[in-house]
């Protein structure tokens, strides 16, 4: 039997889970990620279907029982009464097409094996097993080093075995930004739990401590909206230089997704942890995942990276759109209670990370987002 309560329109990655309110208004268009060309309002609804055929295949597994299905961060699969096994999918999206424009491709494997570890680590579990598949237009083997490098570094940040991979080449399917530039990379990543350790805010409390851990920048979500708003919108060359930044913009966007991997874990060794929460597509909406209905209130976000500010202000976006569809800063998430608030940011913070207190959980029953200061509320559709 599933961990998770039936969470209806939530299955799926929480992008397509619709903001609420927003006070105030602009008197310009603002930029949003529909606009961008992302459909957000089609993806429930494919998300349903997908999961109403593919869930009964759960029925075929040949040993162990499914404890976490879809809908989650990662699938969890327990083979024996010592083990599970949890698993997770992703790629890096468009972030692609940045790399191509300044063919630079020695980062995006990080983001590759980013996006898979910290996923399997929010149900508890050690990321420790990796493969990768890329597409591509036209072999290139000097591309594939490059991307073979970031892999690499990526598995060693994670501390992770990449034991296989795909290598595939379909010219007429796949396309870049030039001739010849196009490919996919997508990878998955295999951990291991104990079964009465598996971790997903399934016992949280009014109260509970929300601590949040920097991000890298965008990392892998967003940048859709963001090259339609740099690029096309505000006609910026990924080679321009931004004084905000200290660097040009597409080294920006390039910015590897960081791995939180290492501190998490050993964070789980000293400290009871009630949850974990990878802030990817679907910015704060993923704060909701958490099998426990509850209010999320967060209070103290740090100052805001000068991307997120640079991308609202040229797209003219307003503020539910950036945080449903951006980290703003917060790329992963800690859920303790009050009492071991403290020793937990202490620790993260010893290992290098830049942890702090950015809010609580307030009401238990209702799934909804509050984020005090811009008189915001974020709540799931449906």
């Amino acid at each position: 039997m599933s961990l998770l309560p039936n969470l209806g329109s939530l299955v799926g990655s929480p992008s397509q889970f619709v903001t609420a309110s927003q006070g105030g208004a602009s008197s310009l268009k603002p930029m949003t990620y529909q606009e961008a060309g992302v459909n957000v309002r089609g993806e429930p609804e494919a998300l349903r279907r997908l999961a109403a055929l593919l869930k009964p295949t759960a029925d075929f597994l040949p040993v162990g029982k499914l404890s976490l299905g879809i809908g989650y961060f990662a699938a969890v699969v327990q083979i024996t009464d010592e083990l599970a096994v949890a698993i997770s999918t992703d790629g890096v999206g468009t972030k692609l097409l940045v790399a191509e424009m300044l063919d630079k491709y020695d980062t995006v494997g990080i983001d590759c094996v980013a996006m898979n570890v910290n996923d399997v680590l929010c149900v508890g579990a050690t990321p420790a097993i990796f493969v990768d598949y890329l597409a591509v237009e036209k072999l290139n083997p000097d591309v594939v080093g490059q991307l073979a490098r970031g892999l690499a570094e990526g598995a060693k940040q994670a501390s992770v075995a990449i034991v296989g991979g795909e290598l595939a080449q379909i010219r007429e399917m796949i396309r870049g930004v030039e001739e010849g530039k196009g490919f996919d990379l997508v990878g998955t990543c295999v951990g291991f739990v104990h079964p009465q350790r598996i971790v997903v805010g399934q016992s949280l409390q009014k109260g509970d401590v929300i601590i949040g851990l920097s991000s890298n920048g965008i990392h892998s979500n967003g940048l859709t909206l963001a090259r339609r708003i740099f690029f096309d919108i505000a006609k910026w060359s990924p080679t321009q230089f931004v004084p905000e930044f200290g660097c040009t913009v597409g080294e920006e966007l390039l910015k590897p997704t960081r791995i939180y991997v290492k501190p998490v874990l050993e964070l789980m060794e000293q400290v009871s942890v009630k949850a974990l929460v990878h802030i990817t597509g679907g910015g704060f909406l993923n704060l909701l995942r958490v099998q426990t209905p509850c209010e999320v209130v967060i209070d103290s976000l740090p100052e805001t990276p000068p991307i997120f500010a640079l991308i609202q202000k040229l797209g003219q976006v307003p503020d539910a759109e950036m945080f449903a569809t951006f980290n703003m800063g917060i790329g992963f998430c800690v859920v303790v209670a009050p009492e071991d608030a403290d020793k937990a940011v202490n620790i993260l913070q010893s290992k290098g990370e830049g942890a702090r207190v950015i809010g609580y959980i307030g009401e238990i029953g209702e799934r909804k987002v509050r984020i005090l200061g811009r008189n915001l509320t974020l709540m799931p559709s449906g």
